[in-house]
């Protein structure tokens, strides 16, 4: 059953002369050829045929990659890509890259696939004209082996054919029929147009004999009407063919026909400019709307008669209705001859119907049998196609026999690779079974991550940034809690929250269904693939409008308000000066009036006493101990200062989340050189990232929490954070003063406590100042002495060994001379081919970092960085206060609707002075709906996805992620199928 030694060492020789020779390292051959396996490992004792144990992928990073080199057989190269396919593991790579499309091996094959999939796109017009439904696909269609492609050829041809004729049947048909239904039109129109016109060439001819010479003219008498049948020699307009006193003797001629009526007025005006006035026309609509027979669209047409005299005009009208899609016809102008004519007509109408229903109902059959597996029959030619496109990739090898191709493939999948090429050796019936080489290249590997139907859509908005470098770390795991997280914050409210999580599940729950039908166009299929994400927007947006506490603008109050009025005293007494204790206890808001407390003491009226009286300042003892249980107190919404406090809560919000996204962004660029082993990338650039993101962004944000847990017994004497962080630069070493400055001095206004602070914030400028020499000379100065060793070693190592590259031809022993001699040539030519890997990676290692580059180039490079970053610190930072902008622009605007639609206006009112209550209530709900559905919904929903995407590209990947990378392309039928392959 194996093959002779012979094939074997053919076989062995063909794979040694191909451009690689990695099989004496990692070579893999599937199916039975053992003897394969003995042969080789009898000249290179230290081959080993496992996959050796590497770190896997995940989510986190890219799977692991492996370059492959596939020796197959031409008679089982079609059934090996084949099964390849089905698996959708591996990317082959394009060996003929130098070659033109037209002149790769399989292009005809292609072609005929091309050709196939017309047929195909004809067939399924032809089903959505006739509006058959087509039937769903075996769930595994598998493509058809080669020498069945020309029966698919020939099915679709006869297929094709018959539904060619069946449609030229049915067009002359069609055609014949709407000939004779608008002869039968004319027909019936003709007798009135006759009628009409004979009146008017009456009254013509009468007014004419006045004007020539009255009752006792030339014709010595009162002249007769002509009947229809009698000759009315007359001209429509007197000139000077009219004799005075006497008639022409020209003959009147009609033509009649019909025309699209879209055109009739066009082709009236046009015909009286041609033809000078020389032409009487009269026209009627048809009522009943005519089919096209091309299209089968309804078609409203008119019938026209024309009266005109000479044959010079008469070939001037004919161009013109040709011009005007006019047809004429013929019509009789006696009456019997018409009646005649009409009866022959509807017979031969009632003949065309029966024989177009007879066509119509033998082309349904066949449609019928198409519909029944026209779905199969395109799932079988995109595959076929797809396997010729990736065979038009590989080579052949020198003795033409068999083919060559290389692949990317993930390392944990190795082995289903293997099975599915084993699969298809076994298909195919090939003796000869396939070799797998793993080829070690410094070629950068595709990157290729598993995703699920849930993160898809969260690493689409990842890679629309850029695609992740091979290995490099993946932000998608964190963007799926931060990117909704951030869109909460800036469209936080628990209605329009809870409306996108029911939009987002109904999509979800369909989605099976929704999937199939791929309705809506582009715009929806992009809304479709990221209803997870709709649906996390939807919970975070809930989560943050408890925070807020607004539900539609609205506040809840669910546990009660926390807030109780400070301690009063009498209209009488100074500010300040005492405070009841006991005689006056604190009362419940809601028996004030006048409340809250807003900074200015004003006088408030309570209805237990009898008189006004003044607030003062509480003291932290006599501060309720039990705040609101979650987010805000209701009392905000009538508060006179609840937008001071929810723009200074939210911006400073703004700043703290900007801060920890931005720590996490560098934390993640210090993984990344951890798993790179670049510590010279940690030391010389993340460590002092770090150091001064803290200093500067990180002080202010401890100033903010220190702000907020430190009680400050008047609002006055509360430092202003903005201004601390400014006159830390610039009154460096004296601020806050010594004076005790209450604006500047956050810790306090003693001495101890401000010169605590002033110690802290030299350190700190001290330490960011240090941060810029150091992130911009240490690793660049540690590369260019870096790269002047490599370059020193390679130039010793090239010169060393260009005196040992001649390999000696040794005879083996027990073999025969010239299978010794390939084989020390071919293990010369691997050894020269190792010596060029490694000089290759050294070069790599010593780039790295530098991109290759000069001294000069590298300093600069690390210039930029360094400005960029510095720079990027505050602009980033300040580029988080979106987060407070579109927060306070969607309470805001939210509250705008609710007033102007619904609360401005009273509705009992409107019920009581008349019964139209109920639907001025409904319009009002109605046009409220609709403007927060298409407003804040739609427009501010858009703008929140945008922000939010912005803050994840811009300030939070840019710290850690290059997105430099290639995306995997793997030959997938599945991906084939979905419509998403790149072309």
């Amino acid at each position: 059953s194996s093959p002779c030694s012979a094939c074997v060492t053919s076989m062995y020789f063909r794979i040694a002369r191909y451009k690689y020779y990695p099989y004496q390292r990692n070579t893999y051959v599937i199916g039975r050829q053992s003897i394969i396996i003995d042969f080789i490992t009898r000249y290179t004792p230290n081959t080993r045929f496992t996959v050796p144990a590497r770190e896997m992928g995940s989510i986190l990073r890219s799977e692991e990659m492996m370059l492959l080199q596939l020796l197959l057989q031409s008679d089982s190269a079609y059934a090996c890509v084949r099964e390849l396919g089905e698996v959708g593991k591996v990317e082959f790579k394009d060996l003929n890259a130098e070659v033109s499309a037209f002149q790769r091996k399989f292009v005809n094959e292609l072609r005929r696939c091309d050709e196939m999939e017309r047929m195909l796109r004809f067939f399924v017009s032809e089903l959505e004209k006739a509006g058959i439904p087509i039937a769903e696909p075996p769930l595994n269609c598998q493509a058809p082996d080669p020498h069945h492609l020309i029966d698919l050829e020939t099915l679709f041809s006869n297929d094709e054919e018959s539904l060619k004729q069946l449609n030229a049947n049915q067009e002359s048909l069609r055609k014949n029929l709407l000939d004779l239904k608008e002869l039968k039109h004319i027909l019936d129109k003709a007798q009135t147009f006759f009628q009409e016109g004979e009146e008017v060439l009456a009254e013509a001819f009468v007014q004419q004999q006045t004007t020539a010479g009255g009752v006792g003219g030339a014709g010595g008498g009162a002249p007769a009407l002509y009947s229809k049948q009698s000759e009315l020699n007359q001209k429509l307009l007197a000139d000077s063919d009219v004799e005075a006193g006497g008639l022409a003797t020209t003959r009147f001629t009609f033509l009649i026909g019909v025309i699209p009526a879209e055109n009739l007025l066009v082709f009236t005006r046009v015909l009286w400019r041609v033809c000078r006035g020389n032409v009487f026309v009269k026209h009627a609509q048809i009522e009943e709307p005519l089919e096209d027979p091309t299209t089968g669209n309804p078609v409203l047409k008119s019938v026209f008669i024309l009266f005109f005299q000479g044959e010079q005009l008469n070939a001037r009208i004919r161009k013109l209705c040709d011009g005007f899609r006019g047809t004429l016809y013929a019509c009789p102008e006696s009456v019997p001859e018409r009646q005649q004519v009409r009866l022959q007509v509807g017979a031969r109408i009632n003949e065309v119907e029966t024989v177009l229903q007879n066509t119509k109902s033998v082309k349904e059959v066949a449609l019928g049998k198409i519909a029944q597996s026209v779905e199969e029959w395109q799932q079988k030619v995109k595959k076929i196609k797809a396997i010729y496109h990736a065979m038009n990739m590989v080579n052949l090898d020198i003795s033409h026999q068999s083919l060559v191709a290389e692949c990317w493939c993930p390392v944990k999948d190795f082995h289903t690779v293997q099975e599915a090429i084993n699969r298809g050796t076994q298909l195919s019936g090939s003796p000869i079974s396939a070799i797998v080489n793993r080829i070690s290249t410094p070629e950068t590997p595709p990157t290729y991550y598993k995703v699920n139907k849930f993160t898809s859509g969260f690493q689409a908005i990842v890679e629309s940034y850029g695609v992740a470098s091979y290995r490099e770390l993946n932000p998608t795991p964190y963007a799926i809690i931060t990117f909704p997280f951030l869109f909460g914050v800036m469209f936080g409210d628990m209605g329009h929250g809870l409306m996108m999580l029911i939009f987002a599940s109904v999509l979800i729950i369909f989605e099976k269904k929704l999937a199939k039908t791929k309705a809506g166009g582009e715009f929806l299929s992009i809304i479709f693939s990221g209803r997870y994400l709709l649906l996390l927007m939807g919970l975070f947006s809930i989560y943050t409008g408890i925070i807020y506490n607004t539900l539609y603008s609205r506040t809840t109050n669910v546990f009660g308000s926390a807030w109780r009025p400070y301690y009063y005293g009498t209209k009488n007494q100074s500010f300040g000066t005492r405070m009841f204790t006991n005689s006056c206890a604190p009362v419940s808001f809601t028996n004030c009036h006048n409340y809250p407390f807003d900074g200015a003491c004003n006088a408030v009226y309570c209805d237990n006493r009898s008189e006004p009286v003044r607030c003062t300042f509480p003291t932290e003892a006599q501060l309720s101990s039990q705040p609101y249980p979650f987010g805000l107190d209701p009392i905000w919404l009538i508060a006179s200062n609840k937008l001071t406090f929810s723009n200074s809560y939210k911006m400073k919000m703004s700043i703290v989340l900007g801060l920890f996204q931005l720590m996490f962004g560098v934390i993640l660029s210090i993984v990344n050189n951890i798993k790179a082993r670049s510590l010279i990338s940690i030391i010389g650039v993340s460590v002092p990232r770090v150091l001064f993101l803290m200093g500067l962004i990180g002080w202010l944000v401890f100033l903010m929490f220190y702000k907020w847990c430190k009680f400050y017994s008047e609002p006055v004497k509360a430092p202003n954070l903005l201004l601390t962080l400014i006159y830390m630069f610039l009154d460096f070493g004296d601020s806050p003063n010594v004076k005790g400055d209450p604006v500047y001095s956050v810790f306090g206004i003693n001495e101890p406590e401000t010169a605590a602070q002033r110690t802290i914030q030299v350190i700190l400028v001290i330490t960011a100042g240090v941060c810029i020499p150091w992130m911009l000379l240490m690793k660049p100065i540690y590369l260019i002495v870096k790269t002047k060793r490599a370059e020193k070693t390679k130039t010793m190592k090239m010169m060393t060994d260009s005196t040992s590259m001649t390999v000696p031809l040794v005879p083996l022993e027990g073999h025969n001379s010239k299978m010794a001699e390939m084989a020390d040539v071919s293990g010369a030519m691997e050894k020269g081919e190792v010596m060029m890997q490694e000089g290759k990676e050294e070069e790599a290692a010593a780039g790295h970092g530098g991109h290759g580059q000069t001294p000069s180039e590298i300093l600069v490079f690390s210039a930029i960085h360094t400005i960029e970053y510095c720079l990027g610190t505050i602009s980033n930072t300040a580029s988080y206060l979106r987060l407070w902008a579109l927060s306070l622009a969607h309470e805001q605007l939210s509250e705008v609707l609710w007033v102007y639609a619904i609360a401005k206006y009273n509705i009992a009112m409107f019920g009581s002075k008349s019964g139209g209550g109920f639907i001025i209530m409904f319009a009002l709900w109605a046009v409220w709906a609709v403007l927060t559905i298409g407003i804040l919904l739609v427009l501010e929903g858009l703008s929140a996805f945008l922000h939010a995407l912005r803050l994840h590209w811009i300030e939070f990947q840019n710290k850690f992620y290059e997105g430099e990378g290639r995306k995997f392309k793997p030959l997938s039928f599945a991906i084939v199928l979905a419509g998403e392959e790149d072309e």
